[in-house]
C-alpha cells in the first residue's frame, strides 16, 4: 500500500523555528554590497572612509595623504579601491582632488547592517 503521508513541497518548507526563510538581496545587489565590504576590509581604506565619513564637505587628497605614513602612490591605490567599489567620489579642482563619501552607498551599507535592508 502506497505511502498516504502528506509531502511538503521546497516552497513549503519551513525553517527549525517556523519562519520560511527568504532572501532579501538579489545576487546582484549581494555582489555589489559584499564589493563595498570587501574594500572596507583593509585597515587604510576604513581609516580613509573614517576620515571623510567626519567632513561634510571635500576632503582634498594632500589632506588624506598627510594622515598616513605612506607614499602617494600607496593612498591612490586604496583611494581607487573605494572609487571603484562605489563608497567614495571625487573632484577635480584645479590640480587637487578632492574626495567625499558617496551618501547613497553609505545609506545602503547602514541599512544593511540595521536590518532594514536596501
Amino acid at each position: 500500500m502506497p505511502d498516504q503521508s502528506p509531502t511538503t513541497t521546497a516552497t513549503e518548507a519551513k525553517s527549525c523555528c517556523g519562519l520560511p526563510p527568504s532572501l532579501r538581496l538579489s545576487s546582484t545587489e549581494a555582489d555589489e554590497l559584499a564589493g563595498m565590504f570587501k574594500a572596507l576590509g583593509h585597515p587604510v581604506r576604513l581609516q580613509i572612509v573614517d576620515l571623510l565619513s567626519r567632513f561634510e564637505g571635500q576632503v582634498c587628497v594632500c589632506d588624506v595623504e598627510s594622515q598616513f605614513d605612506l607614499s602617494q602612490p600607496t593612498i591612490s591605490h586604496h583611494l581607487k579601491i573605494l572609487r571603484e567599489a562605489g563608497l567614495v567620489q571625487a573632484e577635480q579642482r584645479g590640480l587637487w582632488v578632492y574626495y567625499f563619501l558617496r551618501p547613497a552607498a553609505v545609506t545602503r551599507l547602514g541599512a544593511l547592517l540595521q536590518g532594514v535592508c536596501c
